[in-house]
Order: C-alpha cells, then structure tokens, then sequence
C-alpha cells in the first residue's frame, strides 16, 4: 500500500496510536505521520503509508490551520485543559474588541516560546518528560508566522473564546492561548482544538478511524478509495515530465537536460504521466534526482 491517508483523529488517544491502526488496517509496511496532534486535539492528520513516507516531511513543514476554543480566567501548566490549574482570576471583565485587539498582536512573523510540555528535547529528553517530573528548562524562542488570526465566537458569559488561525509550520496554538490570556490579564487555556489543514489537505480529504475500521472487513479495495495519491503532498512544487527513456538515466543517478526546467529548486518528477519522485535542479540547470520511489516497492 503507497499513499496517503488524511485521517479525521479522533478525540483521545495519541497520533502514533492512530498511526498504528490505520497501518495495521492497510497491512503497510511502513508509515508515518506527519506531525503530532495532541491527544486533546482532533482533525486532520496526514498518515503516510508505503513509499509515501518519502513526501512526509514536506508535510512536517507545510503550513497548517486551526480552530481552538479557549477557557480564559484560568492557566493551567499544560496551557490546556489536560493540565493542571496553576492561576485562576475570579473577577475580569470580558471585553470582545480588547480580545481582538490582543489577537492582532499575533499577526505576522513573531518569536514562541515552545511549552514545557512539547516533543521538544533538550539534551536527548523530550521537554515533556523534564516536565513531568517538576522540572523547567530555558527554552529559545523560535520565529513562527500567523498569516491570520481571527475571533469565531465570543461567550462573555462561559469566558470562552473560539479563534481559527492559519500558520506556519512548529505553532503551538497552546502557547497562542496561554499568551493570549497574559495579555488580557487573566490566564486562559485551550480546552478544544481542531486541525482544520496541513497543507495540501484539508477535513474535505479526511475520513474517522471508525469508517476505515468498518471498511477493514470488506477488504482492501474499499480501503484504497481512501488514499490519496503521494504527489498530492508536493503539488505546489513544479512538474517535470519524463521519458521513459530519460527517466532511466535519472534512475541510475545521473542528472538529465529537460526542456524548459525551473530556474531553481526541487521538482516532482513523473514518467510518461506515472508519479517516481522528487529531483532538483542543480548547477547545471539539469534535473538531479533527489528522492526516488521504489519501482518495486
């Protein structure tokens, strides 16, 4: 099985355990995700199965989108509602125009702070771990960019917002709320999130766990309508059409002339109309192959 399935993760649980289920359903031999939701989070998460684990980190890096509920009035050490409540603020006025104020402030290129809470490792330990256990560690800032942040609900009354932001690759929407909340003074946390893109892919192209685990008895033919080609992933990248002649050479390792080839960058490489990679096109202004499929995989 080679391709691509964009599952709808459900609430709970882990994306590797989701990983590891629809694997088991398409009887893989390798998969992949391509990047983590919390178990908190649900929506749309890109599985890589076959050879089209070799397009996986396009995806890692791709830009994504979100849709978050956040409590405010209380912060929690998670910065979601998973964790515990370390400050609570009984008496705040909740103002809608300060809360889309305080949003703007996160349009743009801005430096995050990641949470203790996080994949992240400092020196071989997941910061995840160091946390678990009491511990804080200095964390970098990192550049991150908001293309849009926008208010989608407003409770006065729950004291809870819903925002939808649409960023760039390694945004903690997490760090987003805890932020938002010492802005306004008051704390707050996210208590739903869902992933609403990842790149290319959208909640359109997705499908639950529970429809692909009714469809695993049926067998794999009504599994495969479900997978999404593995060039999908890197549609932004220009095309290069092959011979089947040409595309021998590139085969073996060698850079090959095309007519009209992009100035620069990598390409998605097809022969006679058939999906075989990733190349690049080098000094020369040839194409190069970069990451091949296996023919026979």
């Amino acid at each position: 099985m080679h391709g691509i399935v964009v599952l709808d993760k459900p609430l709970g649980g882990s994306s590797n355990r989701a990983l590891q289920q629809v694997k088991r359903l398409y009887n893989a031999n390798k998969a992949g995700h391509t990047g983590a939701l919390d178990p908190l989070a649900t929506g749309v998460l890109p599985l890589c199965l076959g050879e089209a684990t070799k397009v996986s980190q396009f995806l890692l890096d791709s830009d994504k989108a979100y849709l978050a509920r956040i409590k405010l009035g209380e912060r929690t050490d998670t910065a979601d509602s998973e964790g515990e409540v370390i400050e609570r603020v009984e008496a705040f006025d909740l103002d809608e125009a300060a809360v889309k104020a305080a949003l703007k402030t996160f349009e743009g290129e801005i430096e995050q702070v990641p949470p203790m809470y996080s994949a992240l490792k400092k020196d071989g330990q997941p910061l995840y771990k160091l946390a678990r256990e009491g511990k804080t560690v200095e964390r970098e800032a990192r550049p991150v960019t908001i293309y849009s942040i926008a208010l989608t609900a407003f409770d006065a009354d729950a004291r809870e917002i819903e925002i939808e932001v649409d960023c760039s690759k390694g945004t903690y929407i997490r760090t987003i709320a805890d932020d938002l909340g010492q802005i306004l003074g008051c704390g707050g946390h996210i208590i739903a999130l869902r992933r609403l893109k990842a790149g290319a892919f959208t909640l359109a192209d997705s499908v639950t766990l529970d429809a692909l685990e009714a469809l695993g008895d049926t067998g794999f033919a009504a599994l495969d309508a479900h997978l999404m080609p593995m060039d999908k992933a890197i549609e932004a990248l220009p095309a290069v059409e092959l011979t089947a002649h040409t595309a021998e050479f590139l085969k073996h390792g060698q850079a090959v002339q095309v007519n009209k080839p992009p100035a620069e960058g990598l390409v998605r490489l097809y022969e006679e109309g058939a999906f075989i990679g990733i190349g690049v096109i080098d000094d020369d202004g040839k194409v190069a192959p970069k990451r091949l499929l296996v023919a026979d995989a």
